[in-house]
Protein backbone atom coordinates (compact mmCIF):
# COMPACT_ATOMS: atom_id res chain seq x y z
CA UNK A 1 0.00 0.00 0.00
CA UNK A 2 2.54 2.32 0.60
CA UNK A 3 4.26 1.64 -2.60
CA UNK A 4 1.15 3.05 -4.36
CA UNK A 5 0.50 5.52 -2.12
CA UNK A 6 4.63 7.15 -2.85
CA UNK A 7 3.48 6.18 -7.05
CA UNK A 8 0.67 7.99 -6.98
CA UNK A 9 2.20 11.68 -5.02
CA UNK A 10 4.96 10.65 -7.63
CA UNK A 11 2.68 10.49 -10.42
CA UNK A 12 0.64 14.13 -9.22
CA UNK A 13 4.47 15.54 -9.27
CA UNK A 14 5.01 14.64 -12.96
CA UNK A 15 1.64 16.24 -14.62
CA UNK A 16 1.90 18.92 -12.12
CA UNK A 17 -1.25 18.60 -11.09
CA UNK A 18 -0.75 17.57 -7.17
CA UNK A 19 -3.83 16.82 -5.01
CA UNK A 20 -5.69 19.71 -3.43
CA UNK A 21 -8.55 19.71 -1.65
CA UNK A 22 -10.16 22.70 -3.72
CA UNK A 23 -10.60 25.86 -2.29
CA UNK A 24 -10.12 25.43 1.22
CA UNK A 25 -7.58 27.48 1.84
CA UNK A 26 -9.18 31.20 0.48
CA UNK A 27 -6.89 31.04 -2.71
CA UNK A 28 -9.32 31.14 -5.92
CA UNK A 29 -6.88 29.25 -8.35
CA UNK A 30 -8.01 30.35 -11.73
CA UNK A 31 -7.03 28.08 -14.54
CA UNK A 32 -6.35 30.13 -18.08
CA UNK A 33 -4.08 29.68 -21.89
CA UNK A 34 -2.10 32.23 -21.25
CA UNK A 35 -1.96 33.12 -25.33
CA UNK A 36 -5.69 33.72 -25.44
CA UNK A 37 -5.96 37.88 -25.71
CA UNK A 38 -8.14 39.75 -24.67
CA UNK A 39 -8.97 37.44 -22.28
CA UNK A 40 -6.29 36.12 -20.48
CA UNK A 41 -2.65 35.95 -21.82
CA UNK A 42 0.90 37.08 -20.51
CA UNK A 43 1.95 40.58 -21.00
CA UNK A 44 5.86 41.14 -19.94
CA UNK A 45 6.19 39.37 -16.33
CA UNK A 46 2.29 39.55 -15.59
CA UNK A 47 -0.62 38.18 -16.66
CA UNK A 48 -3.82 40.13 -17.90
CA UNK A 49 -6.93 39.95 -19.63
CA UNK A 50 -10.86 40.38 -19.37
CA UNK A 51 -11.55 37.06 -17.76
CA UNK A 52 -8.46 37.37 -15.10
CA UNK A 53 -10.28 41.12 -14.52
CA UNK A 54 -12.87 39.51 -13.79
CA UNK A 55 -11.67 37.35 -11.23
CA UNK A 56 -9.26 39.54 -9.52
CA UNK A 57 -12.61 41.88 -8.71
CA UNK A 58 -14.78 38.44 -7.71
CA UNK A 59 -11.71 37.82 -5.14
CA UNK A 60 -11.36 41.27 -4.00
CA UNK A 61 -15.14 41.60 -3.13
CA UNK A 62 -15.02 38.07 -1.78
CA UNK A 63 -11.85 38.75 0.29
CA UNK A 64 -10.29 35.76 -1.50
CA UNK A 65 -6.81 35.52 -2.54
CA UNK A 66 -6.32 35.61 -6.59
CA UNK A 67 -4.25 33.06 -7.82
CA UNK A 68 -3.38 33.26 -11.81
CA UNK A 69 -2.59 29.38 -13.14
CA UNK A 70 -1.69 29.12 -16.66
CA UNK A 71 -2.33 26.24 -17.87
CA UNK A 72 -1.90 23.62 -20.59
CA UNK A 73 -5.56 23.65 -22.10
CA UNK A 74 -5.34 20.13 -23.46
CA UNK A 75 -4.90 19.43 -19.93
CA UNK A 76 -7.35 21.17 -18.39
CA UNK A 77 -9.77 18.77 -17.40
CA UNK A 78 -7.07 17.32 -16.07
CA UNK A 79 -6.06 19.82 -14.17
CA UNK A 80 -9.74 20.97 -12.66
CA UNK A 81 -10.09 17.58 -11.56
CA UNK A 82 -7.04 17.10 -9.74
CA UNK A 83 -7.98 19.98 -8.18
CA UNK A 84 -5.29 21.91 -9.08
CA UNK A 85 -7.33 24.62 -10.88
CA UNK A 86 -10.80 26.12 -8.67
CA UNK A 87 -12.18 26.59 -12.76
CA UNK A 88 -11.66 27.24 -16.16
CA UNK A 89 -11.89 30.61 -17.31
CA UNK A 90 -10.21 32.04 -20.03
CA UNK A 91 -13.09 32.61 -22.72
CA UNK A 92 -14.53 29.07 -22.03
CA UNK A 93 -16.92 27.93 -24.51
CA UNK A 94 -19.77 26.06 -23.38
CA UNK A 95 -21.43 24.55 -26.65
CA UNK A 96 -20.34 20.92 -27.05
CA UNK A 97 -18.92 21.26 -24.12
CA UNK A 98 -22.94 21.37 -21.45
CA UNK A 99 -22.58 17.97 -19.62
CA UNK A 100 -18.76 17.77 -18.86
CA UNK A 101 -18.78 20.62 -16.52
CA UNK A 102 -20.79 22.80 -13.64
CA UNK A 103 -21.03 26.17 -15.37
CA UNK A 104 -21.55 29.51 -14.59
CA UNK A 105 -24.55 31.43 -16.38
CA UNK A 106 -23.07 32.58 -19.93
CA UNK A 107 -21.78 36.24 -19.67
CA UNK A 108 -20.17 36.82 -23.26
CA UNK A 109 -21.94 36.08 -26.55
CA UNK A 110 -18.99 35.22 -28.74
CA UNK A 111 -18.55 34.19 -32.77
CA UNK A 112 -16.23 32.13 -34.45
CA UNK A 113 -14.83 34.34 -37.14
CA UNK A 114 -12.31 34.19 -40.10
CA UNK A 115 -9.24 36.01 -39.88
CA UNK A 116 -6.97 36.28 -43.49
CA UNK A 117 -3.98 38.59 -44.53
CA UNK A 118 -4.60 41.74 -45.47
CA UNK A 119 -4.11 41.94 -48.99
CA UNK A 120 -5.38 38.31 -49.36
CA UNK A 121 -7.66 37.66 -52.11
CA UNK A 122 -10.85 35.70 -49.89
CA UNK A 123 -13.59 37.90 -49.57
CA UNK A 124 -16.17 35.11 -48.35
CA UNK A 125 -16.59 31.92 -46.74
CA UNK A 126 -16.57 30.72 -49.85
CA UNK A 127 -13.63 31.63 -50.90
CA UNK A 128 -11.83 29.22 -48.30
CA UNK A 129 -12.28 26.40 -50.56
CA UNK A 130 -9.29 24.66 -51.57
CA UNK A 131 -7.22 26.51 -48.97
CA UNK A 132 -5.32 25.60 -45.74
CA UNK A 133 -7.20 26.79 -42.41
CA UNK A 134 -5.65 26.71 -38.90
CA UNK A 135 -7.35 27.02 -35.96
CA UNK A 136 -6.63 25.96 -32.24
CA UNK A 137 -6.90 22.42 -31.04
CA UNK A 138 -9.63 21.24 -28.50
CA UNK A 139 -11.40 24.17 -29.75
CA UNK A 140 -15.57 24.08 -30.27
CA UNK A 141 -14.58 25.49 -34.18
CA UNK A 142 -11.76 23.17 -34.25
CA UNK A 143 -14.34 20.81 -33.72
CA UNK A 144 -17.07 21.62 -36.10
CA UNK A 145 -15.23 22.17 -38.82
CA UNK A 146 -13.66 18.96 -38.45
CA UNK A 147 -17.46 17.46 -38.50
CA UNK A 148 -17.37 16.34 -35.32
CA UNK A 149 -20.20 18.31 -34.30
CA UNK A 150 -23.18 17.57 -35.33
CA UNK A 151 -25.03 20.80 -33.62
CA UNK A 152 -22.85 22.96 -36.44
CA UNK A 153 -23.72 21.44 -39.67
CA UNK A 154 -23.12 24.41 -41.81
CA UNK A 155 -19.35 24.58 -40.14
CA UNK A 156 -18.86 21.01 -41.04
CA UNK A 157 -19.64 21.91 -44.42
CA UNK A 158 -17.39 24.28 -44.63
CA UNK A 159 -14.87 22.47 -43.20
CA UNK A 160 -15.09 19.71 -46.47
CA UNK A 161 -14.18 22.39 -48.51
CA UNK A 162 -10.70 22.61 -47.03
CA UNK A 163 -7.79 21.25 -48.48
CA UNK A 164 -6.50 21.20 -44.89
CA UNK A 165 -7.49 21.58 -41.77
CA UNK A 166 -4.36 22.26 -39.78
CA UNK A 167 -4.75 21.88 -35.52
CA UNK A 168 -2.44 24.46 -33.59
CA UNK A 169 -1.45 24.26 -30.21
CA UNK A 170 -2.69 27.64 -29.89
CA UNK A 171 -4.07 30.64 -31.66
CA UNK A 172 -0.44 32.53 -31.22
CA UNK A 173 0.97 29.87 -33.38
CA UNK A 174 -1.74 29.81 -35.89
CA UNK A 175 -1.42 33.56 -36.59
CA UNK A 176 2.11 33.27 -36.92
CA UNK A 177 1.58 30.16 -39.15
CA UNK A 178 -0.67 32.81 -40.81
CA UNK A 179 1.50 35.82 -41.18
CA UNK A 180 3.97 33.38 -42.74
CA UNK A 181 2.08 32.18 -45.23
CA UNK A 182 1.89 28.50 -44.14
CA UNK A 183 -2.13 29.04 -43.58
CA UNK A 184 -4.16 30.75 -45.36
CA UNK A 185 -7.13 31.64 -43.00
CA UNK A 186 -7.60 31.19 -39.14
CA UNK A 187 -10.88 30.34 -37.53
CA UNK A 188 -10.89 31.66 -34.50
CA UNK A 189 -13.08 34.06 -31.69
CA UNK A 190 -13.74 37.22 -32.89
CA UNK A 191 -12.33 38.95 -29.77
CA UNK A 192 -9.10 37.15 -30.23
CA UNK A 193 -9.46 38.02 -34.12
CA UNK A 194 -9.77 42.10 -32.82
CA UNK A 195 -6.57 42.04 -30.62
CA UNK A 196 -4.60 40.48 -33.14
CA UNK A 197 -5.13 43.00 -35.77
CA UNK A 198 -4.87 45.95 -32.97
CA UNK A 199 -1.26 44.65 -32.47
CA UNK A 200 -0.39 43.85 -35.80
CA UNK A 201 -2.61 47.00 -37.86
CA UNK A 202 -2.67 46.48 -41.87
CA UNK A 203 -1.47 43.21 -41.65
CA UNK A 204 -4.81 41.39 -41.17
CA UNK A 205 -8.58 41.35 -41.58
CA UNK A 206 -11.81 39.79 -40.71
CA UNK A 207 -13.87 37.90 -42.94
CA UNK A 208 -17.50 39.47 -42.46
CA UNK A 209 -19.03 36.11 -42.21
CA UNK A 210 -19.18 34.30 -38.56
CA UNK A 211 -18.23 30.36 -38.38
CA UNK A 212 -20.32 30.02 -35.85
CA UNK A 213 -22.09 31.60 -32.87
CA UNK A 214 -21.80 30.46 -29.00
CA UNK A 215 -21.11 31.90 -25.36
CA UNK A 216 -18.41 31.54 -22.67
CA UNK A 217 -19.25 30.52 -19.24
CA UNK A 218 -16.91 29.88 -15.98
CA UNK A 219 -16.40 25.64 -16.25
CA UNK A 220 -16.33 24.15 -12.51
CA UNK A 221 -15.72 20.87 -11.87
CA UNK A 222 -19.11 18.83 -11.98
CA UNK A 223 -20.72 18.87 -8.78
CA UNK A 224 -19.32 21.84 -7.58
CA UNK A 225 -22.19 23.71 -7.81
CA UNK A 226 -21.31 25.74 -4.22
CA UNK A 227 -18.60 27.37 -5.29
CA UNK A 228 -19.98 27.87 -8.57
CA UNK A 229 -22.60 29.84 -6.73
CA UNK A 230 -21.20 32.27 -5.13
CA UNK A 231 -18.95 33.24 -7.87
CA UNK A 232 -22.07 33.66 -10.07
CA UNK A 233 -23.59 35.76 -7.77
CA UNK A 234 -20.11 38.13 -7.83
CA UNK A 235 -20.47 37.74 -11.45
CA UNK A 236 -23.51 39.15 -11.65
CA UNK A 237 -22.85 42.39 -8.94
CA UNK A 238 -20.33 42.88 -11.88
CA UNK A 239 -22.56 43.02 -14.58
CA UNK A 240 -24.92 45.26 -12.89
CA UNK A 241 -23.28 48.11 -11.22
CA UNK A 242 -21.12 48.44 -14.49
CA UNK A 243 -18.02 46.88 -13.21
CA UNK A 244 -17.76 44.46 -16.66
CA UNK A 245 -18.25 46.77 -18.92
CA UNK A 246 -15.41 48.58 -17.49
CA UNK A 247 -13.08 45.83 -17.78
CA UNK A 248 -14.99 44.97 -21.27
CA UNK A 249 -13.48 48.84 -22.27
CA UNK A 250 -10.40 48.42 -21.51
CA UNK A 251 -9.72 45.37 -23.88
CA UNK A 252 -12.10 47.10 -26.96
CA UNK A 253 -14.66 44.22 -26.07
CA UNK A 254 -17.53 45.37 -27.08
CA UNK A 255 -20.38 46.21 -24.83
CA UNK A 256 -23.23 44.26 -26.72
CA UNK A 257 -21.55 41.11 -26.27
CA UNK A 258 -22.12 40.96 -22.67
CA UNK A 259 -25.18 39.29 -21.83
CA UNK A 260 -25.40 38.40 -18.28
CA UNK A 261 -28.30 39.97 -16.43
Amino acid sequence: MKKLVVLATALAALCGCQERNTFTDGQFIVGFDADFPPYGYKDGDTYKGFDLDLAREVCQRKGWTFVANPINWDAKDMELNSGSIDCIWNGFTMQGREDAYTWSAAYVDNSQVVLVKADAPIASLADLAGKVVGVQADTPVQKALAGKDEANAAAAALGKTFKELIVEPNYNQAVNELNAGAVDAVAMDIGVAKKKMSDLPGKFRMLDEVVMTETYGIGFKKGNEKLRDEVEAELRKLAADGTMEKIAAKYDIEPKSLILK
